[in-house]
């Protein structure tokens, strides 16, 4: 069984879909590793790493393509980049498959099995598959560090001769992976933390990590999440009464990270452009929805825009990516803990169950169709979402940034990974 690594193209994706770690537990099921020269470089990773695990280097995607009947990406391949890989290939990555109908059915013409890993259910055998729960951490973390190296004062409080300083006020809008591993390092650099979500269960978590809970408790509030964890639409009525008290609340924050999304949808708007103007000269947003549209009405895709009342918004792309080894090392132990069930450990080939839930959750293509019920599409779809041209070598991103939204009424709500 030959298993293929390529390097990732796109001009915002340093992570890499295999670590020397990772090579030597895929050659320990009988996999041959294929890696393309230069695929871990920015994620610190030279190409004799991983001649040194016993992986095979080749000179390019192609040539790691050719013959594989595995391909590990981390973002969507093309279906010029799936080219050469034995028929019915399994092609594994974060495949970002809402409005992206005519790329899957791209796939599907190229006649591979994908499965997107973004997709992995929340059950408790796939909790180490759970590429959402492990970057999302890292996109938390890498937000306060962001947010702390943009602002212009210290974070923690200090008691000097020359006089005290006062600790920064940090607010977590969203408390899924993301906003609780921001929680937790905001506390650590010394900020005064509060958060706030619209699921009742998060409010433990939160006081759990030290910091305060801000939300309006009523009725609809306790009964705002699903059986699967994530967050309810709010009525128009919580969510006028939800944005009066974050409003009042955003006013006098010093720096506000969100990141609250929903799945297959865009970003709700959560602080409006009069909410930025109520803040001081100086404050920071970091907006870790801005793939999505934004949570913040004034946030740009890549952009840190200063407001003109001198509030800086941070809307970095793939903020995970900005801890490169570290979201390499551990999305490439996602791919293992997937790909380990696929694998027969007599013959050392694939050996799918077509019929597991975790295999009927993630895939999205198989013998020449689409199979996910959830990206069913009509045949004029392809004009619509276009696939990736013959000769293309970059994927799409992950996440494709939406269009800035008109404001609306902030609503609060994330998924819990």
């Amino acid at each position: 069984m030959r298993i293929a690594v390529q390097t990732e193209r796109d001009a915002n994706e340093s992570r890499v879909a295999a670590t020397p770690e990772t090579v030597k537990a895929l050659t320990a099921l009988g996999a041959e590793v294929a890696i393309e020269a230069g695929a871990g470089l920015k994620s610190a990773i030279p190409d004799q790493a991983y001649l040194d695990a016993g992986a095979v280097l080749v000179e390019s995607a192609v040539a790691a393509a050719a013959g594989a009947d595995v391909l590990l990406r981390v973002r969507r391949p093309s279906a010029a980049e799936v080219a050469g890989v034995k028929p019915g290939a399994a092609v594994i990555a974060i495949m970002d498959p809402y409005e992206h109908i005519g790329a899957l059915q791209s796939l599907a013409g190229a006649g591979v099995s994908s499965f997107a890993m973004e997709l992995i259910p929340r059950i408790t055998r796939a909790q180490s598959m759970d590429v959402l729960s492990s970057q999302a951490n890292l996109a938390g973390y890498r937000a306060v560090i962001d947010a702390a190296a943009a602002y212009d004062r210290a974070i923690p409080m200090m008691m000097t001769a020359a006089g005290s300083v006062q600790p920064a006020r940090i607010f977590i809008m969203g408390v899924g992976v993301a906003g609780l591993q921001a929680i937790a390092t905001a506390r650590r650099v010394g900020g005064v933390v509060t958060a706030t979500d619209v699921r009742p269960a998060t409010k433990e978590q939160v006081l759990s990590l030290g910091a305060k809970f801000i939300a309006v408790e009523d009725d609809e509030f306790a009964a705002a999440e699903t059986a699967a964890g994530y967050a309810k639409p709010m009525s128009p009525e919580y969510q006028a009464k939800q944005a009066e008290l974050t409003a009042s609340h955003i006013a006098k924050q010093d720096i506000v990270i969100t990141t609250a999304l929903i799945p297959g949808r865009a970003a709700p708007v959560l602080i409006t452009a009069e909410m930025v103007r109520s803040m001081r000269p100086g404050s920071i947003i970091v907006d870790l929805a801005v793939e999505r549209g934004g949570n913040c009405e004034l946030s740009r895709p890549g952009e840190t825009v200063i407001s003109e009342n001198g509030v800086k918004i941070i809307g970095n792309l793939n903020v995970a990516g900005r801890v490169p080894a570290t979201a390499s090392f551990l999305y490439a132990k996602n791919l293992v803990a997937f790909l380990q069930p696929l694998i027969d450990p007599a013959s050392h080939e694939l050996a799918i169950n077509w019929d597991d839930e975790i295999v009927k959750a993630t895939l999205l293509t198989r013998d020449g169709a689409l199979t996910h019920p959830n990206f069913q599409a009509p045949a004029d779809s392809v004009a619509e979402n276009p696939p990736a041209a013959e000769g293309a070598t970059a994927a799409e991103p992950a996440e494709t940034p939406a269009k800035p939204k008109k404001a609306r009424p902030a609503k609060d709500s994330t998924p819990a990974g």
